[in-house]
């Protein structure tokens, strides 16, 4: 039996998605469930002299708080939360290698959360691609004084 027309499977959506992830090189965006009395780590390689950032927020769930902590590939902690929220986290990388960062809900015994991570490798490209060499209102303003 043949069909009548183009077929819509894995293909488009394959393709939507390597669209998406051109848009932005070196960035992890992730919505995940944390069960209650759990931890969740993630781990990023990333080279020594690139910056790097990790913004998070606890959608759902308890007091929407999570432990997170961030560390480098020598085990040593570069950023611990206790009980947040939400924040941000910016750091250069001191040494090459694979970075953890791991969101805890072990202080919960009846609560899970809905986790919101964004996690960026290098630097973010300007929105208009020659921002840098425009002369803008604000950069007169700013030679002026």
């Amino acid at each position: 039996m043949g069909s009548s027309g183009p077929r819509a499977g894995p293909a488009p959506l394959l393709l939507l998605l390597v669209l998406l992830g051109a848009e932005r090189p070196g960035a992890t965006e992730l919505t995940f469930e944390l069960p209650d009395s759990a931890e969740q780590c993630f781990h990023e390689a990333v080279e020594s002299g690139v910056k790097f950032s990790l913004d998070f927020q606890v959608i759902t769930g308890g007091h929407y708080d999570v432990d997170c902590d961030v560390k480098d590939p020598l085990g040593n902690t570069i950023y611990q939360g206790t009980k947040k929220q939400y924040d941000s986290f910016t750091h250069r990388a001191e040494a090459t290698g694979v970075y953890q960062f791991c969101f805890s809900n072990e202080f919960s015994t009846f609560s899970h959360k809905t986790v919101y991570f964004d996690f960026q490798v290098g630097d973010e490209p300007p929105i208009l691609p020659d921002m840098g060499n425009r002369v803008t209102a604000l950069t007169q303003v700013a030679v002026k004084q």
